[in-house]
């Protein structure tokens, strides 16, 4: 019941806050936590938590990954919000960007409402029942608005360009986790003989999973691979070989919007315990050349968690010159959330 009080007050304050919204962006920020949205790393106040977040340019031009990690997420203790952003297409970048600034607020703005309207109707009782749901309830609403407003601008095309979305709230020992694309989530966790495992947490939305597919089909989109590319399905229009996206879910994207791809997040939860050391966000940058088990092991072998994200982000590079030499190499970018202090 601690963490409810907790929740209702944090959502006292930050409501409180919201009202000062016109003086100033970077203000409301400093005031309901702290942001960091380049490479860095950020201690969670007041909490044991530790984000070390680093991204670097591929070979392609510009780089169109981005993140941003919210400590202090809806003026509550021990809650923060990470997320990995990948852009794709002609104004990928920006698409990114644009999600990344819209995503964490529009979702504290939905929770804020559902949590308000879930303690008029049954109080904590409620809230401590249906907390998951709140948060799959807000995600699911602040991705739709998001993408509508993505939509609706007259400043981005987004027409034939997007990006995915990876997210993680960490509220307590409760961890909700939301997928829009082909970045992963993947926990490092002690196991029963004593040694760390790697816990895939979300899908890859490619598109030739079969509910995928059939989703597009349905709604008249074609997925194939092509002779060049064997084994990379991509989405197509219906009467030409366009845009060819290689995700069944995104942010923009809207010339084949109509035909299958969705932005709707799936949403997961879990709950953190001793066991449980580290979560490491990533972009298909680094899942193309690194499998879950290795990512983890180069994350736990690192002594200074600061340069955690950094090494493993290197060791991407040094994969894809190594198992790739034909191939350009792509953005790698990465969270390392861990969920307890070193000596825990």
């Amino acid at each position: 019941m601690r963490q409810i009080s907790s929740m209702l007050q944090g959502l006292a304050r930050s409501m409180s806050l919201g009202k000062e919204r016109k003086a100033g962006e970077e203000k409301e920020e400093e005031e309901q936590g702290t942001v960091l949205r380049t490479s860095g790393t950020l201690w969670g106040e007041g909490s044991e938590t530790f984000a070390a977040v680093c991204s670097r340019r591929g070979e392609k031009g510009t780089n169109q990954d981005c993140s941003i990690v919210w400590e202090g997420f809806g003026c509550q203790d021990d809650s923060i919000f990470c997320g990995i952003f990948d852009g794709h297409g002609q104004w990928g970048h920006y698409v990114a960007k644009a999600v990344r600034d819209s995503l964490p607020p529009s979702l504290l703005c939905h929770w804020q409402e559902a949590v308000a309207l879930a303690s008029l109707i049954d109080g904590e009782k409620m809230l401590c029942d249906y907390q998951f749901d709140l948060w799959r309830q807000s995600y699911l609403a602040a991705a739709a608005a998001v993408d509508e407003e993505l939509r609706r601008s007259r400043r981005l095309d987004a027409f034939n360009s997007g990006c995915t979305a990876l997210s993680v709230v960490k509220q307590g020992d409760m961890m909700v986790v939301a997928n829009v694309g082909d970045s992963r989530a993947v926990l490092g966790t002690t196991s029963d003989d004593g040694g760390l495992a790697a816990v895939q947490l979300t899908v890859d939305f490619k598109p030739d999973l079969p509910h995928e597919k059939e989703r597009i089909r349905q709604c008249k989109g074609r997925v194939h691979s092509l002779g060049d590319e064997p084994g990379v399905h991509r989405v197509w229009l219906p009467d030409r070989d366009a845009p060819g996206l290689a995700m069944s879910r995104a942010f923009g994207d809207y010339c084949v919007k109509d035909y299958g791809v969705i932005s709707a997040p799936e949403v997961t939860r879990r709950r953190i315990t001793a066991r449980d050391q580290f979560v490491i966000l990533a972009t298909d940058g680094v899942w193309d050349v690194l499998s879950n088990e290795e990512a983890v092991r180069v994350v736990a072998a690192t002594p200074d968690r600061e340069k955690a994200a950094k090494r493993l982000v290197e060791c991407a590079v040094r994969a894809w010159r190594r198992k790739r030499r034909d191939v350009a190499v792509d953005d790698c970018s990465a969270i390392c959330l861990f969920l307890h202090s070193p000596a825990s």
